[in-house]
Formats: structure tokens, C-alpha cells, sequence
């Protein structure tokens, strides 16, 4: 089986998944992009939070092979956990924390 094609499927599903399952509380607008040709899936939030102008990435990861290299997962139910829960081995996701470097 074609790992590195079924994981791009997993995670498309599941950033998608988690745009449409949002709450609306607010004026703020979630957005997925799935770009499988660079291996990187995120969920972007866009609007107005009370009086100031939101743009930010709640989700991101990185296909690269067979490892998902999570950069970014600000869900309160964790889509990591979704991911895992789809089918993703867990020793197959890595966390990357970059403000640990900066």
C-alpha cells in the first residue's frame, strides 16, 4: 500500500473535516488548504475577534514521505489526535516545536 498517498487522504480529510465542524461564535471564518504537491495541510482563521482583525494558523502540518511533521495544532480537540485515530501511526507524526530554536 502507497503510505505517503493514504496519509495525504487522512490529513486533506481531516483539516477539512475540522473547517466545516467549527462553531461560528464570531465573525471569524476558517479556511483549509491542502496542498499536496508540497506535502503541507492548514487550517487558516480569518475575521473579526471583537474589535481586532484575526489572521492566524490554528493547523499545520507537513507531509514528507512517510512522517507527518506537525508544526502547529491550536484545535482544543486535538487533530493530531484525530489523525492517529484515522489510521496515522503514531510513530509516524513528529512535533515540531520552532519556537524552541528561535
Amino acid at each position: 500500500m502507497d503510505q505517503t498517498l493514504s496519509y495525504a487522504d487522512i490529513l486533506k480529510k481531516t483539516v477539512r473535516a475540522a473547517v466545516v465542524n467549527q462553531p461560528r461564535l464570531q465573525e471569524i471564518k476558517l479556511y483549509s488548504v491542502c496542498d499536496t504537491e508540497s506535502g503541507h495541510f492548514l487550517v487558516l482563521a480569518t475575521g473579526w475577534d471583537k474589535q481586532r482583525w484575526m489572521d492566524t494558523i490554528l493547523f499545520h502540518a507537513r507531509l514528507v514521505g512517510q512522517q507527518i511533521f506537525i508544526e502547529e495544532d491550536n484545535f482544543e480537540e486535538s487533530l493530531t489526535q484525530l489523525l492517529i485515530a484515522s489510521g496515522v501511526r503514531n510513530e509516524d507524526i513528529r512535533h515540531e516545536d520552532l519556537r524552541a530554536t528561535a
